[in-house]
């Protein structure tokens, strides 16, 4: 009964104070919240025993035609149900559909128009352009040519099988496909597919960046089943691992950088192309310029009539994309990587000089040694940056990005930085989510938000001079004080996020979480580690943001629900405050130290005292009387403490009483800098967990050797707190004392 009675009143207690005002269960655990684990994905975040994953092989034969700017195409695929599940029917993407007129992108988009718009703003959003965009689908056949019936849905299309395919089997069948490639400049659509043509003027030349180029398989898993939401333009792509064969019928004099590895080398390049292709696989110190700027400038003028095709193969690769030019200049260097030496290459028209040669490559060597060493050592062959105008986009093995220097040749800093930082980027996209394979279609923070963060480290590590713009805690912090109608959690879909601060959010906000992580609350040497091991657990393989989460708590053994609940789940913002600070003397002088029966209450030991509450430490410590313990409060303990020895470490002691209020409702680590009387500083970090059981507002004690004389809360600025002038104690009066804070 007295257990019944004791369990029912710690059970009142326990509700009560789950209820009180300062507790809003900030630190429950997230399990009601993620998936329950199961054998294919384990409560350790790591794939289960008997995960599982399809698989796709393509062979793809494409011609671009250069006269009509089109591509007609191709392409046998062979899949492999490796699920536990009967398919009546498979998904495809139709990616391209996106340019149609009739596209769900263009009818769901906004607009308005100003007075004095300019014409390229209202022609792309009243879509004034004439182009007949998307897929024209001819053919759609099994492996013995007898048609299949299908069904296009917007930008996916159903094919109908004519028999179940039943776990363990593969099912061939081929498209016939064919559309216009899109004039990157006019904007059909809201992104424009990351994909289309450049047109030169002056020389009356194209540069051809192509991809979402040919109906893919959707992905089909043990979370969704068919991956099944439409492709609008903002939410990228979630894909299927397999094989690529690639012919590619391009005309005779251009250049074409790929997916995979050119397979025909000696047949496409000249002979002195060649021996430089073949030199570049052993030069680790600098680039081999393969194709010279000479020779693009004189094939800009011959525009040979002649073509000639490129044979491409990739293996275990989840897209394929390419560009092709004659106007490329093309560089290589080799890499070491682990055992390997893949090859780092740009691909480049003579606008791009003189910044691209001096820079390109080198940033993708960079790149490729940091992300190694932070997740797996690079898989693949190759990796190559493409120079496209006013655009970033990555593909396995290939990337588009901007930098181009003025007409003059001149290189502003902003163009210099803002290409490196393009490039590591995209490059880095080969780790995610092109090796580590997330769902870009419904959490965009798990490739882009990863990836700026190992691109931070990337461009902390290799270019110190660099203006940091996503990383640092800091520079999150305006968009954190924005208008929070106009804000999303970061577990939201990709296209539910307000446009305008789509970067700020899915690639800065989850990098700044994961730099907080390793900064702050976990460290580098845990964090890393951890890091790693999700990368080595999901390399191609399909991971959820609960495998993520478990695994970065499973191999550190740090319990991060509050940090994933807070940073990901809410918007909520960091804003810690000082309420105020007592500094307190234990007075000794009338101090009994003899246990003789003395009467205390608990209330009288404590500091809650409201005298001292000044602004400042003029007024001086206030003293406090510390009483020897009363037998009643050992219970039934014999021994006793020594008070006399108690009062002996106290003595000559400063105390200061600290209370803080969390008025953001973020969680975050207390980070306190202590300056002393005579000049010198300490910095003391206190875990998250300080807030457990009061989120509003705690009250700590600290003993020091030392009169202080100031009191400052985050000094570095580590944990995005939106309002600095209330971290200091004494008060800040002047805004000028704000600007040295925020200076430091």
């Amino acid at each position: 009964m007295k257990i019944k009675l004791l369990f029912s009143l710690l059970l009142l207690s326990a509700v009560a104070y789950a209820q009180s005002p300062g507790w809003q269960g900030k630190f429950e655990q997230l399990d009601q919240l993620l998936p329950t684990p199961n054998e294919y994905r384990s409560g350790s975040g790591a794939p289960g025993p008997r995960y599982w994953q399809q698989r796709a092989d393509y062979v793809i034969n494409a011609e671009l035609n250069d006269v009509n700017q089109s591509i007609t195409g191709s392409e046998t695929i062979t899949y492999f149900n490796n699920s536990p599940d009967v398919l009546k029917y498979l998904w495809l993407q139709l990616d391209q559909n996106i340019n149609d007129k009739e596209s769900n992108t263009l009818k769901t988009a906004t607009s308005t128009v100003r007075d004095s718009i300019d014409t390229k703003s209202i022609a792309s959003s009243l879509v004034l352009h004439d182009f007949d965009g998307g897929f024209k689908i001819k053919s759609v056949k099994d492996a013995t040519g007898k048609a299949l019936p299908y069904t296009i849905n917007a930008t996916m299309m159903r094919i109908d099988l004519p028999q179940a395919l039943a776990p363990g089997q593969k099912f061939s069948f081929s498209v016939e496909w064919s559309f216009n490639i899109n004039d990157r400049v006019k904007g059909y659509t809201t992104n424009d597919g990351r994909s289309g043509m450049e047109y030169f003027p002056k020389d009356g030349n194209y540069l051809y960046i192509i991809a979402q180029w040919f109906p893919r398989m959707c992905v089909y898993d043990d979370v969704v089943g068919w991956q099944n939401k439409q492709f609008l333009g903002q939410g990228e792509f979630t894909l299927t691992f397999g094989n690529y064969v690639v012919n590619l019928t391009v005309p005779a004099d251009h250049i074409v950088a790929a997916t995979g590895m050119v397979q025909n080398a000696k047949e496409v390049l000249t002979p002195e192309q060649y021996a430089r292709f073949e030199k570049a696989k052993t030069s680790f110190d600098k680039p081999v310029i393969i194709a010279t700027q000479q020779e693009a400038e004189q094939r800009e003028k011959t525009k040979s009539t002649a073509k000639k095709t490129w044979k491409f193969y990739a293996e275990n690769v989840r897209d394929f994309a390419f560009a092709t030019s004659r106007k490329f200049i093309w560089d290589a260097q080799a890499v070491k990587i682990g055992d390997k030496t893949p090859l780092a290459m740009s691909y480049y028209p003579k606008e791009g000089n003189p910044l691209w040669e001096q820079e390109s490559t080198k940033a993708v060597k960079y790149t490729l040694e940091t992300y190694s060493k932070y997740t797996i050592d690079y898989p693949y062959p190759q990796a190559t940056s493409v120079h496209a105008a006013s655009l970033g986009m990555e593909y396995p093995m290939i990337c588009f990005n901007y930098g181009r220097p003025l007409e003059d040749g001149t290189i502003p800093e902003r163009t210099k930085w803002g290409m490196i930082g393009v490039i590591v980027h995209e490059v880095g996209h080969n780790f995610f989510p092109m090796i580590i394979n997330s769902d870009e279609r419904q959490w965009t923070w798990m490739d882009e938000g990863l990836n700026t963060f190992v691109q931070y480290r990337t461009q902390v590590e290799n270019y110190p001079d660099m203006p940091q713009r996503r990383g640092p805690a800091s520079t999150i912090v305006p968009y954190m004080k924005g208008n929070a109608d106009l804000q999303r959690p970061l577990m939201v879909n990709s296209e539910s996020v307000v446009r305008a601060n789509f970067g700020n959010e899915q690639y800065a906000k989850c990098a700044t979480g994961l730099n907080m992580l390793r900064e702050t609350v976990m460290g580098p040497e845990l964090f890393d580690k951890a890091f790693k091991e999700y990368a080595s657990r999901w390399a191609f393989k399909h991971p959820k943001p609960a495998d993520l989460f478990r695994t970065m708590e499973d191999a550190s053994a740090v319990d991060l629900d509050w940090f994933w609940r807070g940073w990901f789940y809410t918007t909520d913002v960091c804003d810690q405050s000082i309420e105020q600070v007592r500094w307190l003397t234990v007075r000794t002088e009338n101090s009994k130290v003899e246990n003789k029966g003395v009467s205390a209450k608990r209330g009288d030991l404590a500091s809650g005292s409201s005298t001292n509450q000044a602004n400042d430490f003029s007024n001086g410590p206030q003293p406090i009387t510390v009483l020897p313990t009363p037998d009643y409060f050992y219970g039934e303990f014999r021994s006793r403490v020594d008070d006399k020895a108690v009062l002996a470490k106290l003595e000559n002691k400063n105390l200061y009483e600290v209370t803080l209020t969390n008025n953001g409702g973020l969680i975050m680590p207390v980070i306190i800098e202590w300056t002393y009387k005579d000049g010198s500083k300490e910095l003391e970090r206190i875990p998250a967990e300080i807030w457990r059981t009061n989120e509003q507002r705690i009250t700590k004690v600290f003993v020091k050797d030392k009169e202080v004389t100031k009191v400052v809360l985050d000094p570095k600025m580590e944990t995005t707190d939106i309002s600095l002038e209330d971290n200091v104690f004494p008060k800040v009066q002047s805004p000028s004392k704000i600007d040295q804070l925020k200076k430091k």
